[in-house]
């Protein structure tokens, strides 16, 4: 390990402040992957750590803006390994080794190379159906306008439901509505998907950054029953 990440592990106490521990009724790994999410996907610019063009960030300067002042290496490493939707990805940085971290995806920050696998028509990885969640209190206007990509990147899709087999991420564990697009339809019309490290698919959308109703094959509800939604 090179002297700069063995200083941030030993800073007498920084790894030791009561580890998993709360402050406020939330823990400590509940607000460093809250923090990190921010820093990595939206604020890097405005918080002054410099973030490269494939979105990663070194982990000691991560550290040192006073917002992670309470946390250390292994905090870091212990999220990144824990989060159960693989949110962020670490790394040894090639030239000299030092450990950088960036996130899976989410970004608002203009990040061109994330790494994305495309998706292709035929391919064995291309899904019938992706789906999208969102809240009832949406749908009125999603059936309308159709899903918008808005201030992110991407508009971010699943391959199935949280709990279902080989899905990670995608989508919040609390969304009450889920709206599934026809990929295969899109993707003759010249839409493009991606696949990231933690399998999401995620879209730009068209031109204007929506996935327009015409791609919906169907919409259903998720609480506190699961009912299907008429498309129009």
């Amino acid at each position: 390990m090179d002297s700069s990440r063995g200083g941030r592990g030993g800073r007498g106490g920084r790894g030791g402040r009561g580890g998993r521990g709360t402050r406020g009724g939330e823990d400590r790994d509940v607000r460093l992957s809250k923090s990190l999410s921010y820093a990595l996907r939206h604020g890097a610019h405005q918080m002054g750590p410099h973030m490269g063009t494939d979105g990663f960030m070194l982990v000691e300067d991560l550290l040192a803006h006073p917002q992670f002042r309470s946390f250390s290496l292994e905090d870091v490493e212990r999220v990144v390994a824990t989060n159960d939707k693989q949110r962020f990805k670490l790394r040894p940085r090639a030239e000299d080794g030092r450990l950088q971290v960036r996130a899976s995806q989410g970004h608002s920050l203009q990040v061109t190379d994330l790494e994305l696998k495309p998706v292709l028509t035929g391919s064995p990885d291309c899904p019938a159906e992706a789906v999208h969640g969102s809240y009832l209190r949406n749908w009125s206007s999603i059936q309308l306008q159709g899903l918008s990509r808005m201030s992110r990147t991407h508009i971010h899709l699943a391959p199935g439901l949280p709990g279902e087999e080989g899905v990670v991420s995608g989508m919040r564990t609390d969304c009450d509505l889920a709206v599934y697009v026809d990929v295969s339809k899109a993707l003759a019309d010249g839409i493009q998907f991606f696949r990231s490290d933690n399998g999401v698919l995620l879209t730009e959308g068209d031109a204007e950054g929506k996935l327009l109703p015409k791609y919906f094959s169907r919409a259903v509800t998720l609480r506190p029953t699961r009912s299907v939604l008429p498309l129009q």
